[in-house]
């Protein structure tokens, strides 16, 4: 079985769920606290899995006939990376703050330095906006590859020996 196919149940998988988490996360401190470490580290191995899938999936696009629909599948594919890197810068500065807010950290006003803050609203919206992304690549690239792994896979008919059933 080539690579590619494991590789991608993994990257369906833990780009949705690090997209979830960052959003979680983001809109609440107390989440984020919880979460601790898990959160950027979640989304560091969504991002090492990426590229790896890439890789596994250019060999096996060698391997297989060229048509129309693989290269689209593999154009997409292409797109997911900045997502995911995206989603771990985000998900490391919300960790981070997360941390500063409980240890107190404060700003020169006797602030909370990331509670309340521009920069705190700011990793929200963008955590929304790319955990959004992400996950609609995710399923753009997903969609593509199952068309072009179906396309002429099955039969819109049953085979005599499934009539019987």
């Amino acid at each position: 079985m080539p690579a590619h196919i494991l590789f991608v149940h993994i990257v369906v998988v833990l780009v949705p769920l690090a997209a979830l988490a960052l959003v979680a996360a983001a809109i609440s401190p107390r989440v984020a606290r919880r979460m601790g470490v898990v959160l950027p580290v979640l989304a560091l191995v969504a991002l090492v899995c990426v590229p790896l899938t890439t890789e596994a999936g250019e060999w096996l696009e060698r391997h297989v006939d060229d048509n129309a629909l693989v290269e689209r599948h593999a154009e997409l594919g292409d797109g997911l990376l900045p997502w995911a890197f995206g989603l771990f810068v985000l998900a490391a500065l919300v960790w981070w703050g997360a941390r500063a807010t409980a240890e107190g950290r404060q700003d020169a006003k006797g602030k909370g330095v990331w509670s309340g803050t521009p920069v705190r609203v700011a990793a929200m919206v963008l955590s929304v906006v790319v955990a959004a992304g992400a996950v609609v690549d995710v399923y753009r690239i997903g969609d593509s590859g199952a068309k072009a792994a179906w396309h002429d896979g099955f039969s819109k008919t049953a085979s005599q020996g499934d009539a019987d059933d």
